[in-house]
């Protein structure tokens, strides 16, 4: 029998995104002598995606759900539970918290629910569903993980979750594998290859939340406005998803496809960052992303919107700029700002870099993870069975 304690990481879906980077990162990076996982994706779980676990000894299972409420799957991750018989169940976000309920009837002696960010029908936090959802199966959590100091206000004061039972972390990031180039370095197949041109770029999937068409209108606006930086601005649009046609769309109208590459997914995202001069994300909905901390690390401005924990991240003025969400013509203001000072901006990038080894450092978040995770296992199981 394997003494160390295991881990199930709860997820809707096991794939390319923030919070699945953030279970990649905290199983590579706890300790395997200390700690066991398996992951659990209510539907998929992408292989070549799973593949960035380094770890050999991880379990993956799709569950395969489909629409509708989680709870007719109840039954069977009961079943699982007692099959894998973990010490921990840790669920991430509103779409795996039901399962909650099921680890607490398997007497899974650790539940942990991990709060990420906001949803996509809910971008401020005010739907009363997701409220009473929250708030019915938090009864059969014994600690909650919240990414920032927003998603911790709003577990406190809209969830009633009490602050012996709540924690703020903060993601980490990799700063070995996330460094500045002391040059712009090229991007492997870029067709933007002269050290002239000035990249402003994102990296994530194309979908509704991320709201990278804001960012293909801000470029067009930036230059309509400041026709003479068509020499050397170009805009980098990494993902995919059901979103790259309408930016692609924008840009066609625009006149300026030519200087827009979308190169799909990429598995290189470290030399990604590194080919670039500015990081921009538009998103409507985050809770602590991990690549505004990667574009950190990787010494480039920042320019984001006002949602989630991003304003916690980047320092106004000082590593990049903070503008409203929806809003292109504001993106747009700020993108201008740091095409306009190249200086300037690689002078936040710096700052930037700095900050990330104060505050944002790996081991601080997998030592974070692992008291929370110790407590619970010392703590006896409130409302158990």
């Amino acid at each position: 029998m394997d003494a160390r304690p295991l881990i199930v990481h709860v997820v809707y879906r096991f794939s390319v995104g923030g919070l699945e980077n953030g279970v990649v990162n905290l199983i590579n990076h706890l300790p395997a002598h200390k700690w066991r996982h398996a992951v659990v994706a209510l539907t998929e779980v992408d292989e070549s995606f799973a593949a960035r676990v380094v770890r050999k000894d991880v379990r993956f299972l799709a569950l395969h759900k489909g629409p509708g409420q989680g709870f007719r799957l109840f039954p069977r991750v009961w079943r699982l539970l007692r099959e894998l018989r973990p010490a921990i169940v840790h669920t991430r976000n509103l779409a795996a918290l039901e399962m909650q309920a099921p680890a607490w009837a398997a007497r899974v002696p650790g539940r942990v629910h991990g709060e990420h960010g906001r949803d996509a029908d809910d971008v401020d936090g005010t739907n009363r569903s997701n409220i009473l959802i929250r708030r019915t199966y938090r009864r059969f959590v014994q600690q909650t993980i919240a990414l920032g100091g927003e998603i911790t206000r709003y577990v406190r004061d809209q969830v009633h979750v009490p602050p012996q039972a709540l924690h703020t972390i903060y993601n980490g990031v990799d700063m070995a594998r996330f460094q500045p180039a002391s040059t712009r370095m090229p991007i492997a197949d870029s067709p933007f290859t002269d050290s002239r041109l000035w990249l402003v770029g994102t990296v994530g999937r194309m979908m509704t939340v991320k709201a990278q068409p804001l960012l293909a209108e801000a470029f067009v606006l930036a230059l309509q406005q400041q026709p003479g930086l068509r020499d050397r601005l170009r805009l980098v649009m990494v993902g995919d998803g059901p979103l790259r046609q309408e930016c692609e769309l924008i840009l066609a109208r625009a006149g300026m496809s030519e200087l827009a590459w979308f190169p799909g997914e990429r598995t290189d995202v470290p030399d990604v960052m590194r080919g670039l001069n500015c990081f921009a994300l538009p998103s409507l909905v985050e809770g602590i992303s991990n690549t505004i901390l990667e574009a950190m690390a990787s010494a480039l401005p920042v320019l984001a919107t006002r949602v989630g924990a991003n304003a916690e991240l980047v320092q106004e003025g000082v590593t990049g700029h903070v503008v409203s969400s929806g809003d292109p013509q504001a993106l747009a203001r700020g993108l201008l700002s740091l095409a306009a000072n190249p200086q300037a901006a690689m002078g936040m990038g710096k700052a930037g870099r700095e900050a990330v080894e104060r505050r944002f450092s790996m081991q601080a978040m997998v030592d974070a993870y692992e008291r929370v995770y110790e407590q619970v296992l010392q703590t006896p199981a409130s409302g158990s069975k």
